[in-house]
């Protein structure tokens, strides 16, 4: 997740009031560790010209600085890391949701590229790309060693060329290619239907567009299901959303509280420790909300999740969340680069620190496998073995308790449980979560 913030110049002056503050023997010990530090850089310099003099090729000396850089980075942790004037010009196109590409967020593992999500409807997801896949070769060249930012590098292209990458996935015996053609990837940020009386809100990641994108795509679909007061609730589909910016998981956040904080942001230095709260104004009214996660649910996904979920304004269904609890800033760098690097842990509202650990769901719901050999006639078949009813018997009894409009009613309120059982089919998970907001619904209509 990037903050976008310039943070050098806070950290210098976080440095400068330290050192005018030690006296005595702590000053000794620092001049010492301050000695031990130049050395180190003496030894660099060593390395440096040794292998610019004597390797066996001329090597790229920029190539070499970058290098260097990007290895004393990516040893801190997983998500920090250096990005050239390129690099980092690609990754502000990524934060403005277009791009160019194949559609799919990734981080290094083992030595290779793990598939953290492919982003819907882009070309890495219609070819069948999956969350954990673990890609080991692109175009018949290994990434094992490589950079994240050099992996990705090999995936890019021109639009409308072709990229074979090599996938391992865990339950499948051996490596396969999958043939993806490059395109502009342009990233709908939220997207919004009617399910029955639910409105269902698909957020895919967190970028400038999300949560102008969440105002407009509720309205749209709150008007579909006939207003408002036609609405049970809402579903907030963050599942495989690998994050994105703070900001935007705050302004989600904020849309279904009134109150109370959100997230707070404790690092090392004090201008790092912030605190994040709601201010008056929910979207929703007050109408139910579920949020759907899984393992694909990262960074600014958790902090949304965490927000809702520690406020009870929000049921979490679905599997555990990724448990990415930290906080990247970027840190702009001469030469026209950048370093991500992290500089905060978040928090959630309840104090609770999600890293390694992810955010629980109070309902565990597992997405069960679709059957690839289910035909349209065993489904026929399913429907003609259904049980028959009284109603199927002739000669019944007439209902004598209703009026024609009450039965009216009735077979309209069969039709749309009906029609929402369909859904289990497909999208299991979410028909979980329109289950129990109908649910809540009947109780709340009870008298």
């Amino acid at each position: 997740m990037n903050k976008l913030v310039m943070a050098a110049l806070g950290g210098t002056m976080a440095g400068v009031l330290i050192t005018t503050q030690l006296a005595g023997p702590m000053i000794a010990e620092t001049a010492g560790k301050t000695s031990s530090v130049y050395e180190q850089l003496d030894l660099f310099g060593d390395v440096f010209e040794r292998i610019r003099n004597q390797y066996v090729e001329v090597p790229d000396t920029q190539k070499l600085m970058d290098s260097a850089i990007n290895g004393m980075l990516t040893g801190l942790d997983p998500h920090s890391s250096y990005m050239n004037a390129e690099d980092f010009a690609a990754m502000q196109e990524d934060t403005k949701g277009e791009f160019a590409g194949l559609g799919i967020d990734v981080k290094p593992k083992d030595g290779y590229v793990l598939v953290v999500s492919p982003i819907d409807g882009t070309p890495a997801d219609k070819a069948g790309i999956k969350t954990g896949d673990m890609i080991t070769q692109v175009n018949g060249a290994s990434v094992l060693g490589l950079t994240i930012d050099a992996a990705v590098k090999l995936m890019k292209g021109p639009i409308g060329s072709e990229v074979v990458i090599t996938v391992v996935r865990d339950g499948v015996p051996d490596p396969f290619d999958v043939s993806i053609i490059r395109d502009v990837i342009k990233v709908a940020a939220v997207k919004g239907r009617a399910e029955g009386e639910t409105v269902v809100l698909r957020i895919t990641s967190f970028t400038d567009q999300t949560f102008s994108g969440l105002k407009t795509e509720l309205k749209k679909a709150v008007d579909a299901a006939g207003g408002m007061d036609k609405v049970n609730g809402f579903v907030l589909d963050l599942r495989t959303n690998p994050g994105g910016l703070l900001t935007q998981a705050i302004n989600v956040s904020d849309s279904f509280l009134d109150e109370g904080e959100i997230v707070s942001t404790r690092g090392r230095n004090p201008v790092d420790n912030e605190r994040f709260n709601a201010t008056p104004g929910d979207l929703a009214m007050g109408k139910p909300v579920v949020v759907l996660i899984n393992g694909g649910s990262a960074s600014a996904s958790e902090i949304v999740a965490g927000a809702l979920q520690d406020h009870r304004r929000a049921i979490v269904v679905g599997t555990k969340s990724f448990g990415k609890g930290s906080v990247q800033t970027i840190i702009p760098v001469r030469g026209d680069g950048a370093m991500r690097l992290t500089t905060a842990r978040y928090y959630t509202p309840s104090g609770r620190s999600i890293q390694a650990l992810g955010v629980m769901p109070d309902i565990v719901v597992n997405q069960p496998p679709v059957d690839p050999n289910k035909t349209a006639t065993d489904e026929a078949a399913a429907k003609e073995n259904k049980t028959r009813s009284e109603a199927d018997l002739r000669g019944i009894l007439s209902n004598d308790s209703m009026t024609e409009e009450e039965k009216a009613q009735l077979e309209a309120d069969r039709a749309q449980t009906e029609e929402a059982a369909k859904l289990r089919s497909t999208d299991y998970q979410l028909a979980y979560a329109v289950d129990i907001l109908r649910g809540l619904a009947a109780v709340e209509k009870a008298p």
